[in-house]
Protein backbone atom coordinates (compact mmCIF):
# COMPACT_ATOMS: atom_id res chain seq x y z
CA UNK A 1 0.00 0.00 0.00
CA UNK A 2 2.81 2.42 0.70
CA UNK A 3 4.17 2.40 -2.87
CA UNK A 4 0.68 3.05 -4.27
CA UNK A 5 0.19 6.05 -2.02
CA UNK A 6 3.50 7.55 -3.13
CA UNK A 7 2.52 7.13 -6.81
CA UNK A 8 -0.78 8.92 -6.30
CA UNK A 9 0.90 11.86 -4.64
CA UNK A 10 3.30 12.14 -7.52
CA UNK A 11 0.49 12.22 -10.05
CA UNK A 12 -1.38 14.84 -8.07
CA UNK A 13 1.68 17.11 -7.98
CA UNK A 14 1.87 17.00 -11.77
CA UNK A 15 -1.80 17.81 -12.31
CA UNK A 16 -1.87 21.05 -10.31
CA UNK A 17 0.40 24.01 -9.43
CA UNK A 18 2.72 23.82 -6.48
CA UNK A 19 1.54 26.02 -3.64
CA UNK A 20 2.91 29.56 -3.92
CA UNK A 21 3.77 29.40 -7.66
CA UNK A 22 2.11 31.41 -10.43
CA UNK A 23 -0.83 29.48 -11.75
CA UNK A 24 -1.14 31.41 -15.01
CA UNK A 25 -0.47 29.41 -18.19
CA UNK A 26 2.72 30.02 -20.19
CA UNK A 27 1.79 32.32 -23.13
CA UNK A 28 2.32 31.10 -26.63
CA UNK A 29 4.92 32.89 -28.78
CA UNK A 30 3.29 35.69 -30.83
CA UNK A 31 2.86 34.86 -34.49
CA UNK A 32 5.34 36.64 -36.79
CA UNK A 33 3.64 39.24 -39.02
CA UNK A 34 5.13 39.70 -42.46
CA UNK A 35 4.97 43.25 -43.77
CA UNK A 36 5.88 45.42 -46.72
CA UNK A 37 6.98 49.07 -46.40
CA UNK A 38 6.36 51.63 -49.16
CA UNK A 39 6.15 55.38 -49.59
CA UNK A 40 3.58 57.42 -51.49
CA UNK A 41 3.55 60.90 -53.00
CA UNK A 42 0.58 63.23 -53.29
CA UNK A 43 0.73 66.44 -55.33
CA UNK A 44 -1.64 69.37 -55.50
CA UNK A 45 -1.45 72.65 -57.42
CA UNK A 46 -2.62 75.85 -55.74
CA UNK A 47 -2.85 79.44 -56.88
CA UNK A 48 -0.34 81.57 -54.91
CA UNK A 49 -1.81 84.28 -52.72
CA UNK A 50 1.40 86.05 -51.64
CA UNK A 51 3.99 87.95 -53.66
CA UNK A 52 7.48 88.97 -52.55
CA UNK A 53 10.00 91.03 -54.48
CA UNK A 54 13.20 92.90 -53.71
CA UNK A 55 14.26 96.18 -55.28
CA UNK A 56 17.36 98.19 -54.57
CA UNK A 57 19.06 101.52 -54.98
CA UNK A 58 22.76 101.67 -55.72
CA UNK A 59 24.71 104.93 -55.66
CA UNK A 60 28.37 105.78 -56.17
CA UNK A 61 30.12 108.95 -54.98
CA UNK A 62 33.68 110.10 -54.21
CA UNK A 63 33.07 110.05 -50.44
CA UNK A 64 31.12 107.78 -48.12
CA UNK A 65 29.01 110.70 -46.88
CA UNK A 66 27.92 111.72 -50.37
CA UNK A 67 27.18 108.13 -51.40
CA UNK A 68 25.07 107.51 -48.29
CA UNK A 69 23.21 110.81 -48.53
CA UNK A 70 22.35 110.27 -52.20
CA UNK A 71 21.25 106.71 -51.46
CA UNK A 72 19.12 107.76 -48.50
CA UNK A 73 17.28 110.35 -50.58
CA UNK A 74 16.49 107.90 -53.37
CA UNK A 75 15.41 105.13 -50.97
CA UNK A 76 13.10 107.57 -49.21
CA UNK A 77 11.49 108.33 -52.56
CA UNK A 78 11.04 104.62 -53.29
CA UNK A 79 9.42 103.95 -49.91
CA UNK A 80 7.11 106.95 -50.33
CA UNK A 81 6.08 105.70 -53.77
CA UNK A 82 5.36 102.22 -52.42
CA UNK A 83 3.22 103.65 -49.64
CA UNK A 84 1.36 105.83 -52.12
CA UNK A 85 0.55 102.57 -53.92
CA UNK A 86 -1.04 101.22 -50.72
CA UNK A 87 1.93 99.24 -49.36
CA UNK A 88 2.02 99.33 -45.54
CA UNK A 89 4.93 99.65 -43.13
CA UNK A 90 4.53 95.96 -42.26
CA UNK A 91 4.94 95.01 -45.91
CA UNK A 92 8.14 97.01 -46.48
CA UNK A 93 11.45 96.08 -44.87
CA UNK A 94 15.12 96.78 -45.44
CA UNK A 95 16.75 93.49 -46.43
CA UNK A 96 20.31 94.63 -47.14
CA UNK A 97 22.54 97.67 -46.67
CA UNK A 98 26.18 97.74 -47.72
CA UNK A 99 29.06 100.16 -48.34
CA UNK A 100 32.02 99.10 -50.45
CA UNK A 101 35.04 101.06 -51.71
CA UNK A 102 35.58 101.46 -55.44
CA UNK A 103 39.23 100.93 -56.28
CA UNK A 104 41.31 101.77 -59.29
CA UNK A 105 44.00 99.31 -60.31
CA UNK A 106 47.09 100.28 -62.33
CA UNK A 107 49.99 98.07 -63.18
CA UNK A 108 52.86 98.45 -60.78
CA UNK A 109 50.84 100.56 -58.34
CA UNK A 110 48.87 99.80 -55.20
CA UNK A 111 45.08 99.94 -55.57
CA UNK A 112 43.67 103.43 -55.05
CA UNK A 113 40.22 104.18 -53.61
CA UNK A 114 38.36 106.43 -56.04
CA UNK A 115 34.89 106.32 -54.55
CA UNK A 116 32.34 104.42 -52.53
CA UNK A 117 29.30 102.40 -53.52
CA UNK A 118 26.26 102.23 -51.26
CA UNK A 119 23.50 99.65 -51.79
CA UNK A 120 20.18 99.54 -50.01
CA UNK A 121 17.67 96.77 -50.78
CA UNK A 122 13.99 96.82 -49.90
CA UNK A 123 11.85 93.68 -49.79
CA UNK A 124 8.12 94.02 -50.25
CA UNK A 125 5.68 91.30 -49.21
CA UNK A 126 2.04 91.59 -50.23
CA UNK A 127 -0.88 89.20 -49.76
CA UNK A 128 -2.66 90.64 -52.79
CA UNK A 129 -0.73 89.23 -55.73
CA UNK A 130 -2.64 91.40 -58.20
CA UNK A 131 -0.84 94.45 -56.81
CA UNK A 132 2.63 93.17 -57.75
CA UNK A 133 2.83 94.95 -61.11
CA UNK A 134 1.59 98.23 -59.68
CA UNK A 135 4.06 98.15 -56.79
CA UNK A 136 6.97 97.29 -59.06
CA UNK A 137 6.02 100.12 -61.38
CA UNK A 138 5.92 102.53 -58.44
CA UNK A 139 9.36 101.44 -57.20
CA UNK A 140 10.96 101.64 -60.65
CA UNK A 141 9.42 105.02 -61.30
CA UNK A 142 10.81 106.28 -57.99
CA UNK A 143 14.38 105.44 -58.94
CA UNK A 144 15.33 101.84 -58.10
CA UNK A 145 18.08 100.50 -60.33
CA UNK A 146 18.26 96.89 -59.17
CA UNK A 147 15.79 94.03 -58.78
CA UNK A 148 16.82 90.72 -57.25
CA UNK A 149 13.73 88.59 -56.84
CA UNK A 150 10.07 88.07 -57.62
CA UNK A 151 8.41 85.13 -55.88
CA UNK A 152 4.82 83.93 -55.69
CA UNK A 153 4.02 81.60 -52.80
CA UNK A 154 1.11 79.99 -50.98
CA UNK A 155 0.94 81.63 -47.55
CA UNK A 156 -0.97 78.75 -45.90
CA UNK A 157 0.87 75.51 -46.62
CA UNK A 158 -2.01 73.49 -45.15
CA UNK A 159 -4.28 74.44 -48.04
CA UNK A 160 -5.05 71.26 -49.94
CA UNK A 161 -3.09 69.14 -47.44
CA UNK A 162 -5.92 66.70 -46.72
CA UNK A 163 -6.50 65.96 -50.38
CA UNK A 164 -2.78 65.58 -51.07
CA UNK A 165 -2.29 63.21 -48.12
CA UNK A 166 -5.13 61.02 -49.39
CA UNK A 167 -3.46 60.92 -52.79
CA UNK A 168 -0.17 60.00 -51.14
CA UNK A 169 -1.77 57.11 -49.27
CA UNK A 170 -3.46 55.79 -52.40
CA UNK A 171 -0.14 56.01 -54.22
CA UNK A 172 1.49 53.96 -51.44
CA UNK A 173 -1.30 51.36 -51.52
CA UNK A 174 -0.99 51.02 -55.31
CA UNK A 175 2.75 50.40 -55.04
CA UNK A 176 2.26 47.88 -52.25
CA UNK A 177 -0.41 46.03 -54.24
CA UNK A 178 1.93 45.64 -57.21
CA UNK A 179 4.73 44.31 -55.02
CA UNK A 180 2.40 41.93 -53.16
CA UNK A 181 1.11 40.50 -56.43
CA UNK A 182 4.67 40.07 -57.67
CA UNK A 183 5.42 38.06 -54.53
CA UNK A 184 2.18 36.05 -55.00
CA UNK A 185 0.79 37.39 -51.75
CA UNK A 186 -2.31 39.33 -50.72
CA UNK A 187 -2.15 42.84 -49.33
CA UNK A 188 -3.57 43.24 -45.86
CA UNK A 189 -4.35 46.18 -43.62
CA UNK A 190 -2.14 49.20 -43.07
CA UNK A 191 -0.53 48.79 -39.67
CA UNK A 192 1.66 51.94 -39.66
CA UNK A 193 1.38 55.31 -41.41
CA UNK A 194 3.98 58.06 -41.11
CA UNK A 195 3.76 61.46 -42.76
CA UNK A 196 6.97 62.58 -44.42
CA UNK A 197 8.27 65.79 -45.91
CA UNK A 198 8.57 66.05 -49.67
CA UNK A 199 10.90 68.59 -51.26
CA UNK A 200 8.96 71.53 -52.65
CA UNK A 201 9.76 73.10 -55.97
CA UNK A 202 11.73 76.30 -55.30
CA UNK A 203 10.09 79.59 -56.32
CA UNK A 204 11.14 80.91 -59.69
CA UNK A 205 12.96 84.21 -59.02
CA UNK A 206 13.07 87.15 -61.35
CA UNK A 207 16.66 87.45 -62.57
CA UNK A 208 18.69 90.34 -61.21
CA UNK A 209 19.08 93.10 -63.71
CA UNK A 210 20.26 96.67 -63.86
CA UNK A 211 17.45 99.20 -64.27
CA UNK A 212 19.52 102.36 -64.32
CA UNK A 213 18.50 103.16 -67.90
CA UNK A 214 14.73 103.59 -67.77
CA UNK A 215 12.21 106.22 -68.60
CA UNK A 216 10.80 108.28 -65.77
CA UNK A 217 7.32 107.05 -66.67
CA UNK A 218 6.88 103.30 -66.88
CA UNK A 219 3.77 101.21 -67.28
CA UNK A 220 2.68 98.52 -64.83
CA UNK A 221 5.03 95.56 -65.02
CA UNK A 222 3.12 92.59 -66.51
CA UNK A 223 2.92 89.83 -63.89
CA UNK A 224 1.59 86.28 -64.00
CA UNK A 225 1.70 84.28 -60.77
CA UNK A 226 0.86 80.86 -62.25
CA UNK A 227 0.41 78.02 -59.77
CA UNK A 228 2.51 76.45 -57.03
CA UNK A 229 2.78 72.70 -56.61
CA UNK A 230 2.79 71.31 -53.07
CA UNK A 231 4.02 67.77 -52.39
CA UNK A 232 3.19 65.52 -49.45
CA UNK A 233 4.55 62.05 -48.71
CA UNK A 234 3.55 59.18 -46.45
CA UNK A 235 5.38 56.00 -45.48
CA UNK A 236 3.04 53.05 -44.94
CA UNK A 237 3.66 49.53 -43.61
CA UNK A 238 1.12 47.01 -44.91
CA UNK A 239 0.53 43.49 -43.67
CA UNK A 240 1.19 40.67 -46.12
CA UNK A 241 -1.21 37.73 -46.14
Amino acid sequence: MKPVLLSCLFLISLSGPVLGEDASPIPRQAALIETISVSGLGKISLTPDRVTFTVGVQTVAPTVENAVNQNNAKVAQVIAALKNSKATDEEIRTSNFSISPQQEYKEGQAPRVVGFQVSNDITVTRDTVGDAGKLLQAAIGAGVNQASGLNFTVSDQTRGRDEALKKAFEDARAKASVLAQAAQRNLGRAISITEGIAPQAPPQPMLARNMSVMEAKVSDVPISQGTEELNFTVSVIFELQ
